[in-house]
């Protein structure tokens, strides 16, 4: 079974429509569902309210379940290597590169263990592969 693990872009889609559980089972139909640490802080980070009890929520449910994609120390420099190689190549600035570090950490975090990206960032993503190969595919949050 394919496994797949949602960017944060998803999530917010998914959280500002409700059904997080009915969405979440409908986009990763057929794969094993993960989720990033560095996409659950994100996903805190900006969580207030009912939102923040379904973050909380998901936590629970997918730690439970032993599906949390950690970042190693290997990931951590593979992802300040991605974005040397993008600096040097596209001539990001610093607040380029920082925008993208979570970014990369997922990337690097989800190639070591063969998970697939889904994301409605394709611009960054797209990028991003060019350095670290890892799979990754567009996807509008479920209608």
């Amino acid at each position: 079974m394919p496994r797949v693990l949602f960017d944060t872009s998803i999530y917010i889609k998914i959280l500002r429509r409700g059904d997080t559980a009915r969405d979440r089972r409908a986009s990763a139909a057929g794969a094993s569902l993960w989720l990033s640490a560095v996409v659950l802080e994100e996903l805190y980070a900006g969580a207030s309210g009912r939102d923040l009890q379904t973050v909380e929520r998901l936590e629970r449910d997918f730690d439970s379940a032993g599906r949390i994609a950690i970042p190693t120390l290997a990931d951590w420099s593979s992802a300040g290597k991605i974005l040397a190689s993008l600096a040097k190549k596209y001539g990001y600035e610093r607040i380029g590169r920082a925008r993208l570090s979570n970014d990369a950490l997922i990337a690097a975090s989800a190639a070591r263990v063969g998970i697939a990206v889904i994301t409605a960032n394709s611009r960054d993503f797209a990028k991003l592969a060019e350095f670290r190969p890892f799979q990754w595919r567009l996807q509008a949050a479920p209608s």
